[in-house]
């Protein structure tokens, strides 16, 4: 849903008009019974609800969102593949837990063991994995910790693949949903299992655990996670239209008071904020002057999806503003910035991307040159 532009003039900021009107108060998310949480809007990063969200807690099985996250970097880089075959050390087949019940010396295919980790929440399979992708667990928890801090996962740390209780394991519900946005963002190809219902391995059958897949049907992710010390975590993310949320609870009494609280979380941001695309990545928000160029007028728009989250009917409080660094003039290279899109909501600067152009354009002969020094003399 794009905010009509006006003429940009010489290079003062472009200012739509707002069409400010009174808002019914947003009232405070509901109270979780959970240890931290967090709720927030996966095309704008914006966070709609939090609570202990910087304090670390044991993840227990949402660590396996990072091992996932890890596996589909290999992939992505050609350094495994999903049809490999992986042999089944007996470290990997006597992990404790959730299984999907690999047997030792047998090969499983990555894919296969990937799907055992994601849907049926594999402790082996996440072993298994984990001493194929890097030697050894030890090894591999190194890179959850590489990919960790690339992310800026600041408060992490992490000793297995699987969540089991470890002293020195722990994140938070901030780093935990980074993580699971970057699986949905970077891997939409394998994202698609974390909606699958069931699994079937060794002619063994087992449900996903998630819940919400149950109970909202615009929720297709992403993992839980129990152990005695952490209790019952869930991460959640639901699509409605152009919105997607993403939600994290930690530390809950129960499986239905994870359950209770995610949908919670998700409802509330549903009802009461909306997410639209203003302006998709490249495409032409305005034509610039262009001095001493082949051609006078300049395409220019955002490097990047321009999203942003605002309370629930409040779109006239909208405004959009070009601010122009400098003159333009040629020669000019496809993706230089040029300034920024500034959006505003009533008074307050919402978010701004940058603005860039979107095509090379060389200097102009001399008939040119000399016709836009006389114009700009005027």
């Amino acid at each position: 849903m794009k905010l009509p532009l006006t003429p940009l003039l010489f290079v003062l900021a472009l200012v739509l008009p707002s069409f400010a009107a009174a808002q019914a108060p947003i009232p405070a998310p509901p109270e979780l019974n959970a240890k931290g949480y967090l709720l927030i809007d996966f095309n704008t990063r914006q966070v709609l609800a939090e609570s202990n969200a910087d304090a670390p807690l044991e993840p227990a099985s949402l660590t396996k969102i990072m091992t996932a996250y890890v596996v589909f970097r290999e992939l992505a880089a050609g350094k495994i593949h999903l049809d490999d075959r992986v042999t089944v050390s007996e470290k990997a087949w006597r992990t404790g837990g959730s299984r999907m019940f690999i047997e030792v010396g047998t090969q499983v295919s990555v894919e296969n063991l990937l799907k055992g980790m994601i849907i049926q929440s594999g402790n082996d399979a996440s072993v298994a994995l984990a001493e194929y992708v890097a030697g050894s667990v030890d090894a591999f928890a190194n890179l959850m910790n590489d990919h960790a801090r690339r992310l800026g996962m600041t408060n992490s740390h992490f000793t297995n693949p699987n969540g089991l209780p470890d002293p020195e394991l722990y994140t938070t519900a901030r780093d935990i949903a980074r993580v699971a946005m970057a699986v949905i963002d970077e891997f939409p190809q394998y994202y698609s299992w974390y909606s699958t219902r069931e699994f079937t391995y060794n002619n063994i059958t087992q449900p996903n655990r998630n819940p919400l897949l149950r109970r909202d049907e615009s929720a297709d992710g992403v993992k839980t996670g129990y152990t005695q010390a952490a209790g019952y975590c869930l991460v959640g993310s639901a699509k409605r239209d152009e919105m997607r949320l993403v939600s994290v609870v930690m530390g809950s009494p129960s499986p239905n008071a994870r359950a209770e609280a995610s949908l919670a979380l998700l409802n509330h941001g549903f009802r009461f904020y909306e997410s639209h695309r203003l302006y998709p990545a490249a495409e032409v928000v305005q034509n610039l002057r262009l001095w001493f160029g082949e051609q006078e007028a300049l395409p220019v728009g955002p490097a990047t999806d321009v999203y942003v989250t605002i309370p629930r009917g409040s779109y006239a409080q909208l405004s959009a503003r070009l601010e122009k660094a400098v003159e333009l003039r040629a020669p000019i290279e496809r993706g230089t910035r040029i300034g920024d899109l500034v959006i505003d909501f009533g008074k307050q600067e919402l978010t701004r991307v940058p603005l860039v152009a979107l095509v090379t354009v060389p200097e102009g002969g001399l008939l040119r040159q000399a016709k836009d020094s006389i114009l700009r003399l005027f």
